[in-house]
């Protein structure tokens, strides 16, 4: 697995809301572009993506922006990069929302197979169970 341009923006952005933004204060697309060196054209995109997901909601207008739609506590690395960049399995046959199967003569025997599973479980047990709010926890001990 291999983090888009995408799913990296993405990513800072949310953090970004999660450190400075109180719960529900709105944070506006131009100053998360400003503050984080990402096209304002592109965050857009990816903003509304998450958006419809359900991860961020927004207002529009003068005094509109963006806020995290649930607590940081609630939103794991995991989501936001399945949401952006889509399944986290190196090859479709050991994925769980894009599962397709091989050209190998047996599948359940693959030895390719069985060590990119382990790949995929080991991805998704880190990013499942890393949260925003652990990231922001970690990137302040780190500058202290």
């Amino acid at each position: 697995m291999r983090l888009s341009k995408r799913g990296e923006y993405g990513i800072r952005s949310m953090l970004l809301l999660a450190r400075t933004a109180r719960p529900g204060e709105l944070v506006q697309l131009k100053h998360i572009a400003e503050q984080e060196h990402i096209p304002t054209k592109y965050l857009e995109q990816i903003l509304l993506t998450l958006r419809h997901a359900g991860l961020l909601h927004s207002r529009m207008g003068l005094r509109g922006g963006y806020h995290l739609a649930k607590p940081a506590e609630e939103i794991s690395l995991g989501q936001i990069v399945r949401t952006l960049d889509g399944p986290l399995a190196p090859v479709n046959c050991v994925s769980q929302v894009a599962y397709e199967p091989c050209d190998c003569p047996d599948e359940a025997s693959c030895g390719l197979r069985l060590a990119m599973l382990d790949v995929r479980n080991q991805i998704s047990q880190v990013l499942d169970n890393t949260t925003l709010a652990d990231i922001v926890t970690r990137t302040t001990a780190a500058r202290n």
